[in-house]
């Protein structure tokens, strides 16, 4: 159980700092190599998730949307200076127990 955490939450930071540093790139006008970075980053986050141990690949990523979206309302509040409010809180719980629904219900 904790390896599959620690990889959805690996695969979230590449997912969103890849996408942060082509985004500083293409709409802030940071230098190129951002945008090089960010895609090789982004590059890593479309490998991280086959590690999971899960033999779905459809269960595998819903799930994982679940994490991206707690870890993105993270990343605005601590990166962005976006402090989330009680919905958007309320929401990212929603999300985890979604996750965790999927992942752990005992099936046949």
């Amino acid at each position: 159980m904790f390896l599959s955490i620690f990889l959805f939450i690996l695969a979230g930071i590449a997912e969103i700092g890849g996408g942060y540093m082509v985004w500083l790139w293409l709409r802030e006008t940071r230098p190129a190599w951002y945008g090089i970075v960010g895609s090789v980053i982004l590059i890593a986050y479309g490998v991280i998730p086959t590690w999971q141990n899960f033999p779905s690949f459809g269960r595998v990523y819903a799930a994982y949307g679940g994490v991206f979206i707690v870890l993105a309302v993270l990343w605005g509040w601590l990166i962005d200076k976006k402090s989330p409010d009680l919905y958007d809180w309320i929401g990212a719980a929603i999300c985890l127990v979604g996750v965790s629904v999927m992942l752990w219900a005992p099936r046949g």
